[in-house]
Formats: C-alpha cells, structure tokens, sequence
C-alpha cells in the first residue's frame, strides 16, 4: 500500500467517524489525493462529469424515486394493505404474515427498504400495535421485510450496483425475483412457527364481498410490477424508460382511481424526489472518483493476491466475501459499502468467472441484511421510532430472523441456478 492510498483510507475512516456525509467522506479524501500526488483537480472533475453524463442507467433512479414517493403518498399503500390483510389476516399471526406478503407486493412498486419501512411500517405497526403484538416483534418483522424491497425488482441498489459493474439492469432486475419470493416465504414460515410460541393473535376475517372490493381496489397498484416487467422483457422499454413509465403509471391512478394526489401534494413529491436524487447523485460522483483512484493505485491487484494467498476456489471466495460484508453490514452504512467495496472486489469476482447478475444479486441481499443488523441497522433505529418502542426490544427480536435471512443468503449464494434462472428463461 502507498503512503498516498493509505492516507486516502485513514482520511476516509476519519470522515466517517466524524459522521460527515458519504458523498463528502468519498470527495473530500479524493481531492486530497489528488493535490498529494500532483494531479490537476480539473481531471477530478472530468471523471465526474464524464462517467455520471454517459451513464444513461442514472436516469432510472429519479424516476423510480419519484413513483416510490408518489405510491407512499396517498391511498396506494393502503389499498395494498387491505388486499394483503383480506388474504392472510384470518391466520394465526395473521397480521405478522400480512406484514411480509404486504411488503413484497409494495417492493414491486419501489425497489427501496426505507420507502417501504417509512410508508407501508407504519400502517403495518399500527394495525400489530392495535392486536397487542409485542412492540418488539413488531418492529423487527417489519425492518426484516422492508428489506424484500431492494431485492425484488425494481431496485435502486440493483441499479447503482449495475453502474459499478457493467452487469445488465434488466437481468439483475428479473434474478432479484426468486430471491425476494425466497425472502418472503422465509420470514412468512418463522412467523408461522413462532405464531403458537408467542400467542400470536388471529388477524381479521374479512367477509368474501369485502375482500372482493378489496382486491379490485388493489388491482392498478397491483399491475405496475406487471407493466415494468412486461415492458421491459417484451422489448417495449428500456429499464431506464421503465421508471418513466412508473412514475407516469403512478401519477395516473393516484390521480384517477385513488384520487390521493392533487397539485400541491405533487409538487411537495417533486421538492422530495430532487432532494433525494441528490443526496443520490453525490454519492455516485463520489464513489466514481473513489473507484477511479483505486483502479489507478492497482489497489483490488493487492486484494486480489492477498484471497488468492487464502484460496483459489470460487465457493470458500463467496463465503469469505459474505462473511466480511455481514460483519461490515452491522457497523457502516449500507451505501458506503456498496459504494467503497464493492469496486475493490469486483475484478475478483471476474477473475473467479462468478456471474455478476448472481454476484449483485447476493451481495445486495446482504447489504440490506445489514439495513436490520444491530447496532447501527437503520431499519431498526425507523420502526422503533415509529413504534415509540425501544431499540433494545427490537434488536432482541430481530436476532434470530437475521439468522433466518443469512440462510436465504446462502442458500442463493452457492445456488446460483435459483438467481440465474428467470434471466436465463428470458434471454433464450
């Protein structure tokens, strides 16, 4: 290591200590590199500029922002609540299940665990708040589903993921089906089995004619994962187009069906989505100066010799890797891993000839593992406060369903077939 990357590093872990945003704790270090080693700053703009203004996969993740916000605006989240409680609610546990099947049904609109967590958490809370579920549990099972939400398709993280790498937006988007579905029935079984443990109570039974106008109130939300997908594998829309078309598609119900929008509501979504792409939008330039340095010191070559010094199988690389962002996930942000990790071990994962679409798929899931991983799972810190409980109480909850969740991770991770199956179908 050079005295140069190394101070990069110890800047770097000085920034994040301070609490200083990602995007400045990626800048602020890069620029000092640069004056260190005699660069002209202006390349450090260029490289900005150059990557962010060619990358047309960017574009998506405003739009897919903006439908996020418009669906947790109004009535959508609601309408999807109903549909999941007339399905489920009549169970053992019932409201629990409802919490996991709704969250899977709203990651098909978002692709974000906070959306999903800030929205769809707090009816799913008060509904559990109102049956007597324990304001432990009910925390934890709401953090663990909200994680469905950037595994499913669409996903924000698939596409900063598919801006790193290179791998196909559409393919990350379809290998993410299996393992959200994976996901869900997982967290839905330990719901099942610790019903009777816990004394869960017995959701609502709704009466068929109500659950009928339940669904067909469902019904436009419930067709926009359907229209994205359509779109996209019938050759009619590019990803990046496919977020126009939801954030329309949105719009349009919100407005016509469910009537939850009017202008000052949208304008308020306007102000919220172009801060958001902001924040966004400097961690991406961040984390593109950052990988540029990192590639220029030769920095991954001396990662690579040092797991190639541990092993050379491709397996014992995927447990190590999983094994090391795990623990990352329970201590840092899960955008600066992404961000600061992932570009350091990707040209490992084409050396070992791993499949990026399988490899995104796995390392994302366990990234938003680490979004409900204590002590500093973001996920917890939002639904305890939702839920005006105690971090203490969730985080002694949502222990064994991260181990619930690692097994899922797994199981995808040395089953590639279970990823690469749906995109697979499609390409043939």
């Amino acid at each position: 290591m050079t005295f140069e990357i190394f101070m990069l590093f110890a800047l770097m872990g000085i920034c994040f200590m301070m609490r200083i945003p990602i995007s400045f704790s990626l800048m602020l270090p890069a620029i000092f590199y640069f004056i260190l080693t005699g660069q002209n700053l202006n390349q450090f703009a260029a490289i900005i500029t150059g990557s962010m203004f060619s990358n047309y996969v960017i574009l998506a993740a405003p739009l897919f922002i903006f439908a996020a916000n418009v669906m947790n605006s109004g009535q959508v989240t609601a309408q999807i609540f109903k549909f999941a409680n007339g399905l489920l609610g009549r169970f053992k546990g019932g409201t629990a299940l409802v919490n996991v099947f709704a969250s899977l049904i709203f990651s098909g609109m978002t692709g974000s665990a906070i959306a999903d967590a800030a929205g769809l958490g707090i009816l799913e809370i008060e509904q559990m708040k109102k049956e007597k579920y324990d304001d432990g549990f009910t925390c934890a099972i709401t953090a663990a589903s909200a994680t469905i939400g950037p595994i499913f398709p669409p996903s924000l993280p698939f596409i900063v993921y598919s801006m790193l790498s290179g791998a196909s937006v559409g393919a990350l988007f379809l290998g993410g089906i299996i393992p959200g579905v994976l996901l869900a029935g997982a967290l839905m079984v330990y719901v099942a089995f610790v019903s009777h443990k816990k004394h869960l109570p017995i959701g609502e039974n709704y009466p068929a004619k109500q659950f009928l106008k339940y669904t067909i109130r469902a019904v436009p939300a419930l067709l926009t994962p359907v229209i994205l997908l359509w779109g996209i594998y019938g050759g009619m829309v590019t990803p990046t187009e496919a977020g126009a078309l939801a954030a329309l598609y949105t719009i349009i119900i919100s407005i016509l069906i469910y009537r939850s929008l009017n202008a000052k509501v949208l304008w308020e979504i306007i102000k919220k989505t172009a801060s958001t792409t902001a924040v966004l939008g400097l961690m991406i330039a961040g984390s593109m100066i950052f990988s540029y340095i990192i590639a220029l010191e030769r920095f991954p070559n001396a990662v690579a010799e040092i797991i190639l010094g541990i092993t050379a199988n491709k397996y014992i690389f995927l447990l190590i890797v999983n094994l090391v962002f795990i623990i990352l996930g329970a201590f840092m942000d899960t955008a600066t891993i992404q961000l600061v990790f992932i570009p350091i071990i990707l040209p490992l994962v084409k050396y070992f000839g791993i499949n990026l679409v399988h490899f995104g798929v796995v390392i994302n899931l366990n990234i938003m593992i680490g979004l409900s991983t204590p002590p500093f799972g973001l996920l917890l810190f939002i639904t305890s406060a939702i839920a005006k409980t105690q971090l203490k109480d969730t985080i002694r909850e949502i222990l064994p369903i991260i181990v619930v969740m690692i097994v899922v991770l797994f199981f995808i991770t040395f089953v590639p077939g279970l990823v690469l199956l749906i995109p697979n179908l499609s390409a043939n």
